[in-house]
């Protein structure tokens, strides 16, 4: 019987910062799947990715989009990791270029913030409309240059369209069903993934500065965006649940397997992070920054902000 895991061990779950640990969870996971995976193509395109972020792709700038992040890419790697293992022990079985096809996503999913090496200006986030179907450009390349099978290619059209935040399932024109179970897998993880984070909150700075950038969303200031981003959880949720077909609750069963307790840790951290931003916002505006503590994200943020951002 296993024992239930301590506070340090749940935390840790939600510790991605350094690619190699981040790595050697993902192979743990995708091992308990099938012990005789074949890890080249995917650790391969880790690499790159990893890469990419940090500007030692060749034509390529580092990603210099400070919410979406290296870390969250290692946050939705991790996350669909899981999930795929979840899913796996529900009875759905993935065959081994399916769990390819979703961790390669997974990593891919915000490549379309990368700038080449002729399009500096800016910090990326001027794309965030287009950021999809640049990613998928990119990920169809890189598969296609690196002679990997071109099925990969072909299904990341479809699964990358998944987390794009403002597409309905019923406008993509799926294969198969099993692209569907694909795409819902890493939309899933990369809106489970982000919002589990323990600095989510903090974050959102980030993500204010990117969208003020890209002029999306029509925000005012920090705090509009805070005070939205509760609705933005209900309009999630119910992603999750309908678009998604509740995927996200295989969770449970990945921990079951992990800690001997069928707990959905993720959704766990979520509704954490929705109950403060709750306690947040109800404070008067000049309080905010000061609730706002974790990762000193703040004090980075205000470096880059203007005042009026926090009027």
């Amino acid at each position: 019987m296993k024992n239930t895991p301590t506070f340090s061990e749940i935390n840790s779950l939600f510790a991605n910062d350094d690619p190699e640990e981040v790595w050697v969870k993902v192979s743990e996971i995708v091992m308990r799947i099938n012990p005789a995976y074949d890890f080249s193509i995917a650790r391969t395109s880790f690499n790159d990715v990893v890469r990419l972020f940090q500007g030692n792709y060749p034509g390529y700038c580092p990603i210099k989009t400070l919410y979406h992040d290296l870390r969250h890419m290692l946050d939705v790697l991790v996350c669909a990791a899981r999930l795929m293992h979840g899913v796996h022990l529900s009875g759905t079985r993935l065959s081994d270029q399916e769990m390819t096809a979703i961790m390669i996503a997974a990593m891919m999913h915000d490549v379309g913030y990368a700038q080449q090496r002729k399009e500096e200006a800016g910090s990326g986030a001027q794309y965030t409309r287009s950021r999809v179907g640049r990613g998928i450009k990119f990920a169809q390349d890189y598969i296609i240059g690196k002679g990997f099978p071109i099925e990969l290619a072909t299904q990341m059209e479809f699964i990358l369209r998944c987390t794009d935040p403002a597409v309905d399932l019923s406008e993509i024109n799926f294969p198969d069903e099993r692209t569907r179970l694909l795409g819902q897998i890493v939309g899933s993880a990369d809106l489970a993934g982000q919002m589990a984070d323990r600095t989510y909150l903090e974050k959102l700075l980030f993500l204010y500065m990117e969208f003020k950038e890209a002029h999306f969303g029509g925000y005012q200031n920090v705090h509009d965006l805070l005070n939205k981003t509760r609705y933005f959880y209900v309009a999630t949720r119910r992603k999750l649940d309908e678009n998604f077909a509740g995927i996200y609750t295989h969770l449970a069963s990945h921990f079951q397997d992990l800690f001997g307790v069928a707990n959905n840790y993720y959704l766990e951290s979520i509704e954490k992070n929705m109950a403060y931003l709750t306690t947040i916002t109800a404070l008067n505006k000049a309080e905010h920054r000061a609730m706002l503590k974790r990762g000193g994200i703040v004090n980075k943020a205000e470096t880059m902000i203007t005042q009026a951002d926090f009027a």
